[in-house]
């Protein structure tokens, strides 16, 4: 985040203007934001004057641009089941390719930039995401043509019949459906049907037709569902959100970090990994290599601001307040410690959650790496997780940028997180 002069704060400080006044100035650095969209027009220390003011502009208003927006969009269209994840990571090193030093992969994908400090001896921080999605998988092939399958990571079965499918076979893309039986005839009092009784439909009567399409046993697939913006672009609603969404993120907070100018104390290594859904399995691999000093892992947790959801039970947590910090045994207390710091330096905004055993992230594997790594777990608020319309709030997107972009301006070559005895 862009240092405002200790002058222009006073100033600020001083500042006492009425609703009516603050709204005018609002629509005035929104129009000139519009006008001015390539050069951001120090974008930052427009963030600091409205978080003075206390009014919030819409993200993409202010920062996200059309040519991130478009990215995102590619992304979130682009299908990556476990296990079949490198046309995505393909795609995102390619976006990072301005804004980072060097962009490689390992054995099974795992996908990481890094933007190299200018220190010497500089300490390494990963900002880690997952890049696989949830899916469906071939079991069998009937001789009717019908086809079974299994699960790829927690898909739910509840509400998989009746939706359309993309399947990736020898030939290329191949679309089914998930039959479901008319209400009228079906007898299974409502209750939501076993992984087994699932079957796709491809058209096909035989399985020499299926085959004939390309499809074999193993086979992946994803939902067809797409980008979708909910009340003029405030909420996204996509498949596969968990976590291609937080790999945006990585991918503008380094975009942002190199546009600003900002050179880091410490490396910064953003980490797309692989496998997250089946155990966190990618990650746990490219932190033994990477052998980071520090670890923020980036994944979506439920908001709990829909009906139905027990506060007490699940905690509050909700869309458009801002990413949420974990608290629990695997997240580093001294690292958390410097986050809340930045936090109450910069207004951004962040909620809390805890966690009292693991955190279900990447986290958990990051943490426990050789003699162990101070990391902790920032999600973005999610609603209907493992659903084809996972929903989330474009301005807890920006302000999880901000929060990692001013985390990182303020690390030191110094810093060092870890429990010290200091007798």
């Amino acid at each position: 985040m862009a240092k405002i002069a200790k002058s222009d704060k006073d100033f600020l400080n001083k500042l006492k203007i009425s609703e009516e006044e603050a709204r005018e100035l609002t629509a005035i650095l929104t129009a000139s934001i519009k006008t001015h969209k390539s050069n951001h027009l120090k974008i930052n220390t427009v963030n600091f004057v409205l978080r003075t003011l206390n009014f919030t502009l819409h993200p993409s208003t202010i920062m996200i641009t059309e040519e991130a927006l478009d990215f995102l969009s590619t992304l979130l269209d682009t299908p990556s089941p476990t296990g079949m994840e490198m046309d995505a990571q393909r795609l995102w090193a390619e976006y990072m390719k301005p804004y980072t030093d060097e962009q490689q992969c390992d054995a099974y994908g795992s996908t990481w930039a890094v933007l190299k400090s200018k220190q010497a001896n500089a300490p390494t921080l990963m900002l880690d995401a997952h890049a696989d999605e949830i899916g469906f998988s071939i079991r069998h092939i009937g001789s009717d043509g019908f086809v079974y399958v299994e699960r790829l990571g927690g898909s739910d079965v509840a509400i998989a019949r009746g939706r359309r499918l993309r399947f990736f076979g020898t030939d290329g893309e191949v679309t089914g459906v998930i039959g479901n039986t008319a209400i009228h005839i079906r007898d299974d009092q409502d209750k939501a049907p076993k992984l087994w009784e699932l079957y796709v439909d491809f058209g096909c009567d035989s399985r020499e037709e299926v085959e004939a399409l390309g499809l074999r046993v193993g086979d992946r697939g994803v939902y067809c569902d797409g980008p979708l913006m909910l009340n003029n672009g405030k909420r996204l609603v996509c498949r596969a959100l968990d976590d291609r969404l937080c790999g945006f993120i990585l991918a503008e907070t380094a975009r942002r970090l190199k546009e600003q100018g900002v050179e880091p104390a410490w490396n910064i290594v953003f980490a797309n990994t692989v496998q997250e859904e089946v155990g966190c399995i990618g990650a746990a691999m490219l932190t033994y290599r990477i052998q980071p000093d520090a670890a923020i892992c980036l994944d979506v947790t439920h908001a709990t601001d829909s009906p139905g959801l027990n506060t007490a039970r699940y905690g509050e947590v909700k869309l458009g307040k801002g990413g949420c910090l974990c608290f629990g045994p695997a997240c580093h207390p001294n690292l958390n410690a410097r986050i809340e710091y930045v936090v109450d330096k910069t207004g951004i905004p962040m909620q809390r959650e805890t966690s009292g055993r693991t955190t279900g992230t990447n986290t958990d594997q990051i943490f426990r790496s050789r003699s162990g790594v101070p990391a902790t777990n920032f999600s973005l608020p999610l609603r209907y997780m493992h659903s084809p319309v996972e929903t989330a709030d474009m301005a807890d997107v920006e302000n999880m940028i901000d929060l990692l972009v001013a985390f990182i301006e303020e690390l030191k070559v110094t810093d060092d997180f870890r429990h010290k005895l200091e007798l």
